[in-house]
């Protein structure tokens, strides 16, 4: 997705028609598009786990069971604290200690983000042409090439940094975080430039 794509789903998420889905949906789908982390991973979150203080959002018992800290951005902590102070304005007492909730109170499942995120996508006609219908999992393939992109553009060490995004991704290993780079054709041409670049140098 491009930034202007995210944009468009988060309004359209917002413009949902009872109040707490229209306050929910676009923190979620907005802290997935910034972390990278699974939907999984974000749906079972806690309030406890985000430590908007330190700027930092603890994932447990994710994938392969296993946990993670993962530092986040100001401008995430400021979307984060204002979520939770219209979603205690709306509910001030859930009936679960979850992060995210559903317009009942309860955690939010992960099957009914799904069929929201189906939602806005038809409703602003994102992927209309694709061939494969938008998911949002493909939010988590947004950032982690997006990020690799940037490493690429500003010259830095991809190899070397490759472990951390790997670490902040919750892969096993940076193999798994290397399939984006044979995925993305973009990645593939930053790529062979750089190649490129370094061998014109030597």
């Amino acid at each position: 997705f491009t930034g202007q794509e995210i944009a468009a789903l988060m309004t359209a998420a917002g413009q949902h028609r009872w109040h707490l889905p229209a306050v929910t949906y676009p923190a979620l789908f907005g802290l997935i598009a910034a972390t990278g982390m699974r939907l999984s991973e974000a749906t079972r979150l806690d309030d406890a786990d985000a430590d908007l203080d330190e700027a930092m959002i603890t994932i447990r018992d994710s994938k392969y069971g296993k946990s993670r800290r993962i530092p986040v951005d100001a401008s995430v902590t400021a979307v984060l604290r204002d979520y939770l102070q219209r979603r205690r304005a709306l509910r001030p007492a859930p009936a679960a200690p979850a992060l995210f909730i559903s317009a009942y109170g309860t955690r939010l499942l992960g099957h009914h983000a799904d069929a929201e995120f189906r939602r806005v996508t038809i409703l602003t006609g994102i992927g209309a042409n694709a061939v494969n219908t938008p998911r949002i999992h493909d939010l988590r393939h947004t950032f982690a090439v997006r990020t690799m992109a940037g490493w690429y553009r500003d010259g830095g060490d991809v190899a070397a940094r490759m472990p951390l995004l790997s670490a902040y991704l919750g892969h096993v290993s940076p193999v798994s975080t290397y399939w984006y780079l044979h995925a993305v054709p973009e990645l593939l041409t930053l790529a062979a430039q750089r190649l490129e670049n370094t061998e014109a140098a030597s």
